[in-house]
């Protein structure tokens, strides 16, 4: 496997070695110690997730505060789509900056967002499935979310009218934002 540490500490990108041959590939799409190790924490996942998304669904930016705060290694298993996440870590000198990611089936990478980050996708082909394995389960009471449009952050999401639910229609400013992280 192959890791690479982006931009924003903490947010990593995760190329597997892929073994094909004539009857199609095979990979390791997760190894508890590695990645424990990579991540300097040991990992457990409490939660797995699956959205299946239209071509131009925008998700998020999702995450949930403390003491539910959720890291997440996310990848594609069928379509593609532009992954962001969103640093939420009042102390952190990339405090409101973002990474983006497009993750497929095709290239096969995943992404690890640790907590402290509001995170999104947006799907760029229909019946996009994604995964999500979470270090937390959900909770409802310590959900949040940004906007998605939000000028502050400036994110090029790549679609002009994305398909979005209406608490994502509604979700917080980020200037009136108060991090719980």
């Amino acid at each position: 496997m192959k890791f690479t540490k982006l931009e924003i500490e903490g947010v990593i990108v995760i190329e597997p070695t892929i073994h094909a041959d004539n009857r199609g590939c095979f990979f390791e799409s997760f190894n508890k110690e590695a990645y424990s190790e990579l991540f300097g924490e040991k990992l457990d996942f409490e939660q797995d997730n699956v959205s299946v998304s239209k071509k131009n669904v925008l998700r998020g930016l999702h995450f949930q505060s403390p003491p539910y705060e959720q890291g997440k290694l996310v990848a594609v298993l069928k379509g593609s789509v532009l992954d962001v996440a969103v640093d939420i870590r009042s102390n952190s000198k990339t405090y409101g900056k973002h990474v983006s990611v497009i993750l497929s089936e095709a290239n096969r990478m995943q992404l690890w967002i640790p907590p402290g980050f509001a995170h999104g996708f947006v799907a760029l082909e229909d019946d996009t499935v994604f995964s999500y394995k979470c270090t937390k389960g959900y909770a409802m009471r310590n959900e949040g979310s940004l906007r998605w449009n939000d000028p502050d952050l400036n994110i090029d999401w790549k679609v002009i009218h994305p398909i979005l639910s209406e608490k994502d229609k509604e979700a917080a400013c980020f200037s009136s934002f108060q991090s719980p992280f």
